[in-house]
């Protein structure tokens, strides 16, 4: 052990006016009950506060030995550090906060899922501010609740709309990072590419030989559903075809069914593209009671690549999301503006790809003798 991290010869050890409780609890000499202190930590371990210090806190310039000897003596004691003063001490308090108002559907999930992930291997906890409706006055109240929480960024998860509206007032060391949004020009955004893997889709369809591509598309009030039907109208139009009317549903298996026995009473329907697998998974049913098959009479694609993707009857075609990464650009953007003052707007866009199953072919040949 090094020399400067040893405590004066004469200092008095962890028994001295006090006992170690079970539990790492101390006992003064009346029995009352003390929590152990960093002092206790360096008595025991034969450093200096300074030392236990460093050794909590991760800082380097202590020896391997050392760093042993204090947390056996922390284990010993049941010394857990204050992190409150940790925070002030460094003018962060490692806690990154999401806001959302829906954990039912995949992309939120798996977001959130990856955002956790990504902040832990920093060093960081994540603090979930849900928001119970979608209202400005629930957002509102949300960051609110920042400053009680002691977050030192966010990650909003949710439409920019409601952020815009609600007239958020931010804490000032706040940063914000917003998912899935087109607020590039006001807010520093990570998205997945809506319109890119709508295209891949349409076009994969396209050119197969279906003459047009029908869309089962999400919630109106939704911004992802709506670039990925803007994209296939899009697509449509640049490719020469008139694009069918839409049928929505609400991400939802259960809507994605109810639209899907629509779209299944048209025979002239030889190529859906929902806008998510879930839905899909409903069209499916829907196509299968109505005599429909898949895909030798209709195609489908979805699109999120959740993992029961493959196991759909048939496997079902669809565009992967990359929500890992999405999660990890997120947190790596909050850091940066926290640690460099980094982008303060923009939008980073996660390519997606197109995961061609058995869920797609050549429509059927009347079709193909009506598309020649």
């Amino acid at each position: 052990m090094d020399t400067a991290e040893r405590t004066p010869a004469n200092a008095p050890g962890p028994g001295t006016g006090a006992a170690t409780a079970a539990g790492g609890a101390r006992r003064t000499r009346d029995g009352a009950r003390t929590t152990a202190s960093m002092a206790d930590v360096a008595r025991l371990a034969g450093v200096s506060s300074q030392t236990v210090s460093r050794v909590s806190n991760g800082y380097a310039g202590v020896t391997e030995e050392t760093r042993r000897q204090v947390l056996a003596a922390m284990k010993e004691l049941g010394y857990r550090p204050n992190s409150a003063a940790r925070a002030l001490k460094r003018g962060e308090f490692r806690t990154i906060g999401v806001i959302t108002f829906t954990l039912s559907t995949t992309g939120n999930v798996r977001t959130l899922e990856a955002i956790a992930t990504s902040a832990a291997h920093e060093g960081y906890a994540v603090t979930l501010l849900p928001v119970a409706v979608p209202t400005q006055d629930e957002v509102r109240g949300a960051f609110s609740r920042l400053e009680e929480l002691a977050v030192d960024a966010v990650i909003v998860i949710m439409e920019v709309h409601l952020l815009d509206a609600a007239t958020v007032t931010l804490p000032p060391h706040v940063q914000v990072v917003v998912v899935d949004s087109d607020a590039g020009d006001h807010y520093t955004v990570v998205d997945t590419d809506q319109a890119g893997g709508t295209r891949a889709a349409v076009q994969h369809l396209l050119g197969l030989g279906h003459r047009t591509v029908w869309h089962l598309g999400g919630p109106e009030d939704s911004f992802a559903a709506q670039r990925r039907t803007d994209a296939w109208r899009a697509a449509l139009t640049e490719a020469g075809r008139v694009p069918p009317p839409l049928v929505r549903g609400d991400w939802s298996a259960d809507s994605g069914y109810r639209a899907g026995l629509e779209l299944a009473a048209r025979d002239e329907c030889t190529a859906v593209f929902a806008a998510n697998d879930q839905m899909a998974l409903g069209l499916l049913r829907a196509l299968h009671e109505h005599g429909r098959r898949v895909p030798e009479d209709v195609s489908v694609i979805g699109f999120d690549d959740i993992p029961e993707a493959s196991s759909f009857l048939p496997p079902l075609t669809t565009v992967h999301q990359d929500f890992a990464e999405v999660g990890r650009l997120c947190v790596q953007a909050v850091l940066s503006k926290m640690r460099q003052g980094g982008p303060e707007r923009g939008t980073t866009l996660v390519p997606t790809r197109l995961v061609p199953r058995a869920s797609t072919a050549p429509p059927p040949e009347p079709a193909r003798r009506s598309n020649s």
